[in-house]
């Protein structure tokens, strides 16, 4: 968080907090995933030191707005419990991540953000 001023070609300044699963997910509470903290950038001309690049692959995506708590998961639970199975489609394995936009507050019952969840039709 630091150093994401020196990002250069930034397509803007929302936040994105990624995560990789070297598996598909499995709704499993300890899974291992890598996390990433990342800016969308328009191109990869110049990267900091300690940073690094990762594209992502285009795909359908469920997004979801959420106002709360980022440590409450009952959005999760809908999502993955009630949303999904009910959706038509299944999850895609590619990076879950959410946009923290300017209304983001860490801790703060008020903040927002949106989730993005890989989907593709069943």
């Amino acid at each position: 968080m630091q150093e994401r001023g020196s990002v250069q070609n930034k397509i803007c300044d929302e936040l994105i907090s990624m995560r990789v699963y070297d598996e598909p997910l499995r709704m499993e509470p300890h899974q291992e995933f890598d996390k990433w903290a990342a800016i969308e950038v328009s191109d990869f001309s110049y990267v900091p030191d300690g940073m690094e690049s990762f594209i992502l692959n285009k795909g359908l995506y469920a997004v979801f707005d959420y106002k709360g708590l980022n440590t409450d998961n009952r959005i999760f639970i809908y999502i993955f419990t009630e949303w999904l199975p009910n959706s038509g489609y299944i999850l895609d394995d590619r990076p879950h991540f959410e946009i923290l936009g300017e209304k983001y507050r860490n801790n703060d019952p008020e903040s927002e953000e949106e989730i993005w969840v890989p989907i593709q039709p069943t």
